[in-house]
C-alpha cells in the first residue's frame, strides 16, 4: 500500500491513497491543477485515480470535486447526507448524480484489493466520517476534523502503519488571535477540531511498535505553528511504551501548500 498526503490544513485538503491495483483520492480540498500538480510528484495524474472519498461537505474538503469530476468521470464515496449536502453547493458546479456511491457511516468499502472502513465522527457537518484503510498486510488512517475522540474510534484505528491526526491548532493562539468569539467556541467545541494536545493524546492511543509515520494534519494556519505542533504532540508522547524519546519516532507536520514524500508500507 502507498500512501502520500498531497495537501493538509485549514484551507485545504487531500490524500493519495493506493495499492497496485486501485489509486483513490481522500477528499479533493483545492483546485484539481493544484491536485494534479501534486500527483505528479509521485509519477500520477487525475487520470490514475479510480475513486474519490470525502469526509464531508465544508469547502476545504470538496472545493475541486466539480471540476475534477467534470473531467475525469470517476465515482465518488461519502455518505447519504455527505452526498445531498454536496449537491446543495453551487460553488462546485454541475456534477453527475450517478457518479455518486451513498453508504452508511460505519460501512466497509471494498475496491479492488483495498478495503476501506468508514467511521463516524464528531463534527459540524452532515454526516462526517473518517477512514481507515487495508491491503490486508498494512493499515493506514486518515483522523481529522474531529470535535473529540471516542473509544470506538480508537478501536477502529488501532494497529496502523500510517497515520494521518489532526493537529488543528494552539490553544493559546485560538484564544488570543484574531477569530471572533463564535467562531473559537465553535472550533473548541465537540463538533469543531482538535488541539495539538488532544492531536497528541490521540495519537498516543494509536502507536504501536511497527507505526512506520506520523502525520500531523489540517494545521490552522491562522491558529497554529508547524513547529508548535510537533512540539506539543511530542510532549503528549512522553511516557510512551514503545520509545522513552518521542524524538526518535517518526512524527512530522503534512504539507500544508507541497505533497509531502510518497509512503510505500
Amino acid at each position: 500500500m502507498k500512501i502520500m498526503n498531497l495537501v493538509s490544513g485549514s484551507s485545504g485538503n487531500s490524500t493519495l491513497v493506493g495499492t497496485g491495483r486501485v489509486n483513490i483520492l481522500v477528499d479533493v480540498g483545492v483546485s484539481m491543477k493544484k491536485i494534479e500538480e501534486c500527483l505528479n510528484t509521485a509519477d500520477h495524474t487525475g487520470a490514475d485515480i479510480d475513486a474519490i472519498l470525502i469526509t464531508h461537505e465544508h469547502i476545504d474538503h470538496v472545493k475541486g470535486l466539480g471540476v475534477f469530476l467534470r473531467k475525469y468521470h470517476i465515482p465518488v464515496y461519502a455518505t447519504d447526507a455527505t452526498c445531498d449536502a454536496v449537491f446543495r453547493m453551487n460553488s462546485l458546479g454541475r456534477m453527475d448524480r450517478e457518479l455518486f456511491r451513498p453508504f452508511r457511516s460505519g460501512d466497509v468499502i471494498q475496491l479492488r484489493d483495498l478495503e476501506i472502513t468508514s467511521h463516524p465522527i464528531s463534527h459540524d457537518a452532515a454526516d462526517p466520517v473518517c477512514y481507515s484503510f487495508t491491503d490486508g498486510e498494512k493499515k493506514a488512517c486518515i483522523a481529522t476534523d474531529l470535535g473529540y475522540v471516542t473509544n470506538d474510534l480508537i478501536r477502529g484505528l488501532q494497529g496502523c502503519d500510517f497515520m494521518l491526526i489532526e493537529a488543528n491548532h494552539d490553544i493559546r493562539m485560538l484564544e488570543v488571535g484574531p477569530y471572533p468569539y463564535p467562531l473559537k467556541q465553535r472550533i473548541l467545541s465537540k463538533l469543531g477540531h482538535l488541539s495539538n494536545e488532544a492531536g497528541g493524546a490521540f495519537i498516543r492511543e494509536l502507536l504501536n511498535e511497527h507505526v512506520r509515520e506520523i502525520r500531523l494534519g489540517h494545521l490552522s494556519k491562522e491558529n497554529n505553528l508547524p513547529e508548535i505542533a510537533l512540539m506539543t504532540v511530542r510532549q503528549e508522547l512522553l511516557g510512551n511504551p514503545y520509545s522513552p524519546d518521542p524524538e526518535e519516532l517518526p512524527v512530522f507536520v503534512a504539507g500544508r501548500d507541497a505533497a509531502d514524500p510518497l509512503v510505500e508500507l
